[in-house]
């Protein structure tokens, strides 16, 4: 039986795996099915992690975390975990995408959060196909073309900026006056000569054909915009990761929000004894990566105390 289980190999997941095994249980693996890192893997500049200086993307500060939670004992389980169970006797059960399963004294939940849909017509359609979620990913693809971000957040500027230096005019469409972000980040885009704002605006229709985006139009107060781009760049917000916690019946294994967030206390503690949760996934995250790397961290410090105390009663 694994001391802990951790599923979700991003800031959160990592960190918790850093500090449970440097702290001494010895069978901790971390659960993730693809390559570890997480979300932060996909941003194209990351100037705001304590301690670190001049341009780096996200992919470039996650490289060093896996080798050095592998250094101190974590193991990598490559598989997906479909549910996990809470037992009668206070264990939990991890069901994995390969039929198997895996029994373990805790949890940390560190499954993170993924991009929201915008919702205009034609936009699940062309996802992949003009549509995308990650300027990193797909923004070279844009390369001296014009493309639109929706959105207002800092995520959404962050990216306008990254891509103003591939594209050769970006459009950012939010549907208010004001913006979310950060003053700084904001500053930014003012000062960016080939972005244009497009406010009090949303986005009606994404259209194309088999080759991909042709355009989309925009609802304005001057009325219907049709902006002839092929790309289009949304990112309005996230939705929690929280399948795995849930029962056959739909509710879930421990207490959630009406948002479906877990619900912890300042340990990151669940309603769940030896039930933890880190990062996106729990109330109230800043979704910063400084910050769902502490989450690891604090779940960590309460989890090793947790799994002594069940050892030794287990032993008398």
């Amino acid at each position: 039986m694994l001391d802990c289980a951790i599923i979700g190999g991003g800031p959160a997941g990592l960190t918790a795996g850093l500090y449970t095994t440097r702290g001494g249980l010895a069978n901790v693996t971390m659960f993730e099915k693809g390559m570890p890192g997480g979300q932060i893997t996909g941003s194209s500049e990351i100037e705001n992690y304590p301690g670190v200086t001049g341009e780096i993307t996200g992919m470039d500060l996650m490289m060093p975390w896996p080798e050095q939670c592998q250094r101190f004992g974590l193991k990598h389980a490559m598989v997906e975990v479909m549910k996990v169970d809470h037992n009668d006797d206070g264990s939990f059960t991890i069901h994995k995408g390969d039929g198997t399963s895996e029994d373990a004294l805790s949890v940390i939940i560190a499954t993170g959060s993924t991009p929201k849909r915008a919702g205009f017509k034609g936009e699940d359609e062309l996802f992949g196909k003009g549509v995308s979620t990650c300027a990193t990913c797909d923004g070279f693809f844009y390369k001296g073309k014009e493309v639109a971000v929706i959105g207002g957040g800092d995520t959404a500027l962050e990216e306008a900026v990254y891509l103003s230096n591939i594209c050769s005019k970006v459009y950012i469409v939010h549907r208010r006056e004001t913006f979310r972000a950060a003053p700084n980040t904001i500053k930014r885009v003012m000062d960016t000569e080939n972005i244009e704002l497009i406010l009090n605006a949303t986005p009606e229709e994404v259209y194309g054909d088999k080759m991909g985006v042709n355009g989309i139009k925009i609802n304005t107060p001057e009325g219907l915009l049709d902006l002839q781009v092929p790309g289009v760049f949304t990112f309005v917000g996230m939705n929690v990761n929280n399948d795995v916690l849930k029962k056959e019946d739909g509710t879930f294994i421990c207490d959630v929000n009406e948002a479906g967030e877990v619900i912890v206390n300042l340990r990151m503690r669940t309603s769940v004894p030896g039930l933890y949760a880190a990062g996106d996934i729990r109330i109230d995250a800043p979704k910063q990566v400084v910050a769902a790397a502490g989450d690891g961290a604090v779940a960590a410090v309460n989890v090793i105390p947790y799994v002594d105390e069940v050892k030794n009663s287990r032993e008398k």
